[in-house]
């Protein structure tokens, strides 16, 4: 059955048809299909446009069809153009030709934009708890591993020695401004279009805040034409998702590289890892891999998006049917990825002693600076004299640790005997306790800064 009959006469080409439908992918809006229908109708008849008796048989219905899609037992047809379409001719032959009233002063220009809405708000609210599960995850982690020490690096050059726990940490806080961007998002997206009708509106005084309030929305689309145009929503979650993805893949990459043989920092568990065909030796971390490139995919499915709304005139154009793939494809992928991640870094076994080996005395250089700081010399020339104290070191192929006091000396007359206990690594960390530093004191902090925030979301 078609939505769109009347004026033509001839047959739709085959291949049209099968060019022109979406029922292939756009079913899985079954359940927000159906709830919105329901809702519409409850409307129409509180606008006196049906009678209450219809009223209920049309809601009755559509939980009829409700179900048979819960039960995996809904009968597709090939003439089903989209989902809307097969829920109204499913209703159809359920409750007869009551169901023809449903679509009363409705569009599918509104009714897709509804269901899409209706659909991503769930899916969102799915999403938002996988990404707070994997920050919990990492905050569960950071507290329990806090004496860990590893190196940090800059330009992946060893730079200063950090605490694992505050790497774990840099990578839950920008996945928690993920999370707060994504209950924003959600926010803003949470507006109703139905009633909008094609472009111009309902004509049955049909009440748009009862509609609202019904589905949960927190108001109405306040323009027509906009109601039924906007896809900003399906842009920003693709968008979202990108910069997520980004972080989910800088991550990864740190994982991948700290648990080649050339670091052996960390070990990911087996059931995430897979082997190679060839060489039984190879452990390969390919749940990272995939995250890292799908990361290209979900960023790929947002550019190409935006390409497609760039160009087009005002309100509905068949080239938004163009929005439902990459979001769905989009929302299938982050999910996948969160859940993964969170698999990862839930059984990664650290290696710590490989961690400890990796630090190297030439790492405090700049508390050989701050040592001077701490003497009243001014930095710019402390940055200078600790750079000497390193080629000097360096000239005699020795670690800067095995330089004496009178080594020191030689450098800057504020050098006291106490410089030859500089080399700890524990001492350099405790040092950075500012707040957000790598200090025991400065990362608890962090952890409990997340866990009150992780409790109000």
């Amino acid at each position: 059955m078609s939505l769109w009959g009347g004026r033509f006469t001839g047959a739709v080409d085959p291949l049209m048809h099968e060019f022109n439908q979406s029922f292939v992918f756009d079913q899985r809006m079954w359940d927000a299909d159906c709830t919105a229908s329901a809702t519409y109708a409850r409307a129409l008849a509180k606008s006196g446009v049906i009678t209450a008796a219809e009223c209920a048989a049309l809601v009755d219905g559509l939980a009829a069809v409700r179900r048979e899609w819960a039960a995996g037992a809904f009968a597709a047809k090939a003439s089903d153009e989209d989902i809307h379409t097969a829920n109204e001719r499913r209703l159809g032959e359920l409750v007869g030709s009551v169901a023809g009233k449903l679509h009363t002063g409705r569009s599918r220009n509104d009714q897709v934009a509804t269901d899409m809405r209706l659909w991503l708000r769930t899916e969102a609210e799915k999403v938002r708890g996988m990404l707070k599960d994997l920050i919990q995850c990492a905050v569960g982690r950071a507290e329990q591993e806090m004496d860990i020490l590893m190196p940090g690096y800059t330009h992946l050059q060893r730079a200063q020695p950090i605490r694992w726990s505050h790497w774990i940490l840099s990578h839950a806080w920008s996945w928690q401004a993920d999370l707060e961007r994504l209950i924003q998002l959600t926010e803003r997206f949470n507006k109703l279009p139905l009633g909008s009708g094609a472009l111009a509106g309902n004509p049955f005084n049909i009440d748009r805040d009862f509609m609202a309030k019904d589905l949960g929305f927190t108001g109405i689309v306040p323009n027509s034409l906009y109601g039924v145009s906007d896809r900003d929503f399906v842009a920003e979650f693709m968008s979202w998702a990108s910069l997520t993805m980004i972080h989910l893949s800088r991550v990864s990459e740190d994982l991948i590289i700290y648990s080649s043989g050339e670091f052996g920092f960390v070990q990911l568990a087996d059931a995430y890892s897979t082997g190679s065909s060839l060489m039984p030796q190879k452990k390969n971390p390919d749940s990272l891999e995939l995250i890292r490139g799908k990361s290209g995919r979900i960023f790929g499915n947002m550019s190409g998006f935006m390409m497609t709304l760039k160009g087009l005139p005002s309100t509905y154009n068949k080239d938004l049917q163009e929005d439902k793939e990459p979001l769905f494809d989009t929302v299938d992928n982050i999910s996948g990825c969160l859940q993964i991640m969170t698999g990862v870094l839930s059984t990664l076994t650290v290696n710590a002693d490989k961690m400890k080996q990796a630090l190297s005395v030439d790492m405090l250089a700049t508390d050989i600076a701050e040592y001077l700081v701490r003497k009243k010399v001014p930095f710019r020339e402390t940055h200078h004299i600790a750079g000497r104290a390193i080629k000097l070191a360096e000239d005699r192929k020795a670690p800067v640790s095995s330089l004496t006091h009178a080594d020191f000396l030689t450098l800057h007359p504020a050098f006291e005997a106490d410089i030859v206990d500089l080399w700890d690594f524990e001492r350099s960390i405790e040092t950075r306790n500012a707040a957000g530093g790598t200090s025991k004191s400065s990362v608890l902090a962090q952890i409990e800064q997340m866990k009150e925030w992780l409790a109000s979301v």
